[in-house]
């Protein structure tokens, strides 16, 4: 089995985020078959179709990166029962120009983050909606929907809830196989 490059797409850009914590903890359990690395999205300039002809270097930048990989992992929060500007911003600039998209038949996976019960739920269901449009085959088992994240870290960012660590192994394990079935690498 061949190493598989994989990018974790992180919705949130606060510092102490814990869509970024979800991610680290991520890199930390992956199994040996994925190479994960967070490509960070917070640089990128709104989408302006006008640009496309010449784009910002770090348009440039972060369609070459994504275009390197075997497949996508994004972590969203859920901002006002959708998802965040930012995240929306990174796919269409990955998108663009048209028929040239970036994200073109790259396995995916979402895990939707939240302080709340509900773990975003909606956010996890409408990028899938997104996500299914741009031709990214996203696995459906099993969901992730990390509810009461706050209470599953410990001042040091480890994740200390030990069925959550257990879950995402499960969910690393199985995106792992999904890839795999999915990439013709």
């Amino acid at each position: 089995m061949q190493l598989k490059k994989i990018g974790i797409i992180v919705g949130s850009l606060r510092k102490e985020s814990f869509n970024r914590k979800i991610a680290n903890a991520l890199i930390a359990l992956k199994p040996d078959s994925l190479n994960l690395e967070i490509k960070e999205i917070g640089q990128l300039s709104f989408y302006n179709q006008d640009l496309d002809e010449t784009p910002p270097a770090a348009w440039t930048d972060f369609r070459a990166q994504i275009k390197e990989l075997d497949g996508v992992l994004f972590i969203t929060p859920e901002y006002n029962r959708s998802i965040p500007a930012v995240i929306k911003n990174a796919i269409d600039i990955g998108s663009r120009p048209y028929g040239q998209s970036c994200w073109d038949g790259k396995p995916g996976a979402v895990i939707s983050v939240s302080p709340g019960a509900t773990g975003g739920f909606g956010a996890n269901h409408q990028l899938r909606q997104t996500l299914s449009f741009l031709n990214i085959p996203t696995m459906g088992q099993p969901e992730a929907y990390i509810g009461n994240v706050m209470n599953l870290f410990d001042n040091s960012e480890y994740l200390v809830n030990e069925s959550t660590r257990i879950f995402l192994k499960k969910f690393l394990d199985a995106f792992a196989a999904w890839v795999e079935r999915n990439t013709d690498r």
